[in-house]
């Protein structure tokens, strides 16, 4: 019996006590999401849960009085064995081994989609997570996003959404032309100017631009700084997608800035938004009125030159966003830009949307690199900053993408570049994805000794022997299906409130509660030990832990390898 189904059980005991009238609880006062969680100790039972006193005052009765109707219908429900009502009216429920044990037949039945559930199958989300100029290499604040964003649209889609992932390239404005001056004054042996583009990169841009172009010296003044603008943009944006992809991270738009201004959908929004009666005219600019819906000012959208400001962009994105039928746009951005957090929700606002329900923003805070207790602050490549690129050669990818996703985003994170190339238990993504490595190694071993046969286990087990779940009734297998079991919820949860992190930490718990079980619970035979009942359900048990961790792993975007 999983959590989902004993809380469905619990549900039920409540509507039948309402309906027959031994809880006089109004039908709308019932509550439709019931909780069953796994209680501290095992000495109170398998799961708990506090319905009895969350419905006590529509009652009308005590919350223990409450608890006593409805032990008295679940003891009733089969793979239940015990039901106990403790403190103010909690209700312990212990279950029967059996009941617990079939969900590793379950797990692997399901295979890569155990975990995946339809709670938010009603969204469709823009997940737009990394804004970048391609005037330069992604750093670590994009490395973050990188891991955060992937893995948070990983999981949003596990839980049935349907997400976009959307890399937003800031190529307007004025920086575009100062990149193109800084490669054509590193190609002509000229002193980048002041205000340009300074990274140990750009003469190696530079001279990447001249091998693919060598026509481009033959240019003269504006013509030669336009073709260097819009060569090194395309080789500096193809750089910007490799390395996300080595990294894991697949975008399925790439969303071009000067597109939305070329397009005429900056001016279509202005319009827009003016027929809302929300733009204004104040001394010769073009305003939003913003302050109607929380933001601590107004907002220019086009200035008084003509010019329109990358605020009128932000408007205009947004509702193309929501042209292209996305009832939830969400952005992850720097640390830099809580000022944005109010001024996007209020251009939903301003659109007649609901800023609750149709935009999200989330903040990630800055990520330090040390080695050896001193901060690295240089590039190799760079020289003025840390790359994603330089994240990627110093630790490797998984332990990348593991540590910058196991950490909620809006907290500040110090990597450690020896505790991320460790094979330690110190180093958290190691001890993951050893659990799956150690499980692979137990099931090769099972082959091996000729416990079960070759090919894919689920159906090797199958064929080795009948399974009896009631035997897995040791405590540490309890834990470990117990632990197994939560999988799902922590995947809807992580979903729901946008925190990927939370399958990372369930992943070294359900590691932790593994290995407990492994040094607990022998499972192959030694020698000529015959292979048993109990061995067979402890290789299933093994092998669905297996499909967990796995399937964790792949919502965060990190391998699980079978060999370490």
């Amino acid at each position: 019996m999983t959590p989902a189904e004993l809380a469905d059980a619990v549900a039920l005991a409540v509507r039948d006590a309402v309906a027959a009238n031994e809880l006089p609880v109004e039908v709308g006062q019932v509550p439709l999401d019931i909780k069953v969680e796994r209680p501290r100790s095992k000495e109170h039972g398998d799961y708990a849960t506090s319905v009895a006193m969350i419905i006590s005052k529509s009652a009308g009765k005590n919350p223990r009085e409450v608890a006593e109707v409805l032990k008295a219908r679940l003891e009733k429900v089969a793979g239940i064995t015990a039901v106990d009502i403790a403190g103010p009216g909690f209700l312990n429920i212990t279950l029967e081994a059996g009941a617990q044990g079939v969900l590793a037949e379950n797990i692997l039945s399901a295979g890569e989609n155990y975990g995946h559930s339809q709670v938010l199958s009603h969204r469709i989300i823009n997940l737009e997570f990394i804004s970048a100029n391609p005037t330069g290499p992604l750093h670590l604040g994009h490395a973050r996003w990188a891991a955060v964003g992937d893995a948070l649209g990983r999981v949003l889609s596990a839980a049935g959404a349907k997400v976009t992932r959307e890399f937003y390239i800031n190529d307007a404005g004025v920086q575009m032309d100062r990149f193109g001056a800084s490669l054509q004054a590193a190609a002509t042996g000229q002193d980048i100017p002041e205000d340009g583009y300074h990274g140990a990169y750009i003469p190696t841009l530079a001279a990447q631009v001249v091998q693919e172009n060598p026509q481009i010296v033959n240019l003269e003044g504006s013509a030669q700084q336009t073709a260097f603008r819009d060569d090194g943009y395309r080789l500096q944006l193809k750089q910007q997608q490799e390395i996300l992809e080595q990294f894991g991270t697949v975008f399925d738009v790439w969303f071009s800035e000067t597109v939305l201004h070329a397009s005429g959908d900056v001016d279509a929004a202005i319009e827009t938004l003016r027929g809302q009666g929300h733009v204004f005219d104040k001394d010769g600019a073009v305003w939003l009125r913003t302050t109607e819906f929380g933001d601590d000012k107004d907002r220019v959208m086009v200035k008084g030159d003509g010019e329109k400001t990358y605020f009128a962009a932000d408007a205009a994105y947004y509702l193309n966003k929501r042209a292209r039928g996305f009832d939830q746009c969400m952005y992850m951005l720097g640390a830099d830009h809580h000022g944005y957090v109010q001024r996007l929700k209020a251009i939903a606002a301003c659109a007649g949307d609901d800023p609750k329900v149709n935009i999200e923003v989330l903040i990630g805070q800055l990520v330090k690199i040390v080695e050896d207790g001193k901060e690295m602050r240089l590039s190799k490549r760079a020289g003025n900053i840390i790359t994603l690129e330089d994240l990627v050669e110093w630790v490797g990818v998984d332990a990348a993408r593991y540590s910058l996703a196991r950490s909620s985003a809006d907290t500040p994170l110090t990597l450690d570049t020896k505790v991320l190339t460790a094979r330690t238990n110190d180093n958290p993504v190691f001890t993951v994805q050893y659990a799956h490595a150690r499980i692979s190694s137990v099931l090769r071993n099972a082959v091996e000794l000729e416990v079960i046969g070759e090919g894919e286990i689920a159906s090797a087990l199958q064929a080795a022997g009948p399974f009896d779940p009631a035997l897995l009734n040791h405590e540490r297998e309890g834990d470990l299906l117990g632990a197994l079991a939560e999988f799902p919820r922590v995947v809807a949860s992580a979903a729901e409130l946008f925190e990927p992190h939370r399958v990372a930490r369930y992943l070294e718990e359900l590691a932790g509660t593994y290995h407990r079980f492994y040094d607990a619970c022998r499972v192959l035979p030694h020698g000529d030990e015959e292979v048993t009942p109990l061995v067979l359900a402890r290789l299933r048990l093994c092998a669905a832990t297996r499909v967990v961790v796995a399937n964790g792993l792949q919502l965060l975007g990190v391998s699980a390898p079978e060999r370490m």
